[in-house]
């Protein structure tokens, strides 16, 4: 199989770009969960959900799993078999793919594809590195899983490098409009005492990595994520886009909650920001569920971590009665789609949920989905 074109050029002047999330897919990424310490205690019921996941995602694009052996394939078949998602002979629309991963965290370890336009349409890898959030010691198979990905599918892989150095960035970490604008937030990227990624860069360093390899023009900092949080900080538990124009934003009522003050600043952020035409940003508030906890540890509940697909959008619901405000909301910004609610009560006790879990490859294809989804 011919590999990857590995290459030190900087994609962002070649014309390639990170597109948004709601622009057509080809493929729906996950890693079949395998660990029973991601979710201790809670492990039986976490493969229905991914059957859950796929079964509300695959009638818009494929699916395409990793798996780390013949007998993983097999449980991952099964849960999906017994769901009525895939016969027993199999699918094209479900593709299993043998690249071993330490964990389940597609979105964080997984590739970030960028595509240009011409001369032609094309797609390819930004290989950024992966340690596990600065946090945890598994991760020398998630870190290698973007680079195998991309040889599989054949496509170009541009390491990401700084000073001799990989640059570690996760894909939680930020979140763009496609047309020039990235969301992040400072406690994950540039924190030099917690959880550090980068201690050679600053901000401007890192501003210039994601104009050259995302190719965006516009980076927003918000301040710090919300409780719980064991990535320290990723955005896509507190802001995301919803259009090229618009972004949804975590919001908490109650003065008392640990999230109140750091969700007030975000939003204050938001409104001396602007996108990357100058205009400024629409905010629609998002509600927080009340504070969920698992032997004692605050977990990091938040509907911001829906996920985008071609037939629908996937929100985590937590049994709670902002659920159903949460789903009305979204639902009105995303009137070409499906808004349904996925149970995430055992999953976040992983200290994620269905946006983490989750990587879009896009389409090569022209636009099939109306691109500016969302926006009041």
């Amino acid at each position: 199989m011919k590999k990857p074109d590995v290459t030190e050029q900087v994609p962002a002047r070649l014309g390639f770009r990170m597109p948004a999330e709601w622009e057509t897919h080809e493929a729906t990424w996950l890693a079949w969960p395998r660990r029973r310490s991601d979710w201790p205690g809670k492990t039986a019921p976490i493969p229905w959900v991914f059957g859950e996941i796929v079964r509300k995602i695959v009638p818009g694009e494929k699916i395409r799993i990793l798996v780390r052996s013949a007998d993983h394939e097999k449980g991952s078949r099964r849960v999906l078999v017994s769901i009525g998602v895939m016969p027993r002979e199999g699918t094209p629309r479900i593709e299993m793919m043998k690249i071993p991963t330490d964990r389940a965290w597609a979105r964080d370890f997984g590739p970030i594809f960028i595509r240009r336009e011409e001369p032609k349409r094309e797609l390819a890898v930004a290989g950024f590195r992966f340690n596990a959030w600065a946090r945890y010691p598994d991760w020398r198979l998630d870190t290698r899983a973007a680079k195998r990905i991309a040889r599989a599918l054949k496509r170009a892989y541009y390491p990401v490098r700084r000073g001799g150095k990989d640059v570690v960035l996760e894909g939680g970490s930020i979140d763009v409009n496609g047309r020039g604008s990235l969301l992040t937030t400072e406690e994950c990227l540039l924190d030099k005492d917690v959880q550090v990624r980068n201690p050679c860069l600053d901000r401007r360093d890192l501003e210039a990595i994601m104009k050259d390899y995302l190719g965006v023009s516009n980076v927003l900092w918000l301040g710090r994520g919300i409780a719980g949080d064991d990535t320290h900080g990723h955005v896509d538990d507190i802001c995301r886009f919803v259009s090229p124009g618009a972004v949804v934003l975590c919001s908490e009522r109650d003065p008392s909650d640990a999230n109140y003050r750091a969700l007030e600043e975000n939003r204050e952020r938001l409104e001396g920001y602007r996108l990357e035409d100058g205009s400024r940003i629409q905010t629609v508030l998002l509600p927080m569920p009340a504070p969920l906890f698992m032997n004692g540890q605050r977990l990091p509940a938040s509907y911001a971590n829906f996920y985008i697909s071609n037939a629908a959008v996937l929100v985590p619901t937590f049994n709670d009665p902002s659920d159903r405000r949460a789903l009305g909301i979204l639902a009105e910004l995303f009137p070409d789609r499906t808004v349904v609610g996925i149970h995430a009560v055992d999953l976040v006790w992983g200290l994620g949920t269905l946006h983490c879990l989750t990587q879009q490859e896009p389409s090569e294809q022209p636009e099939t989905l109306n691109p500016v989804s969302g926006g009041r």
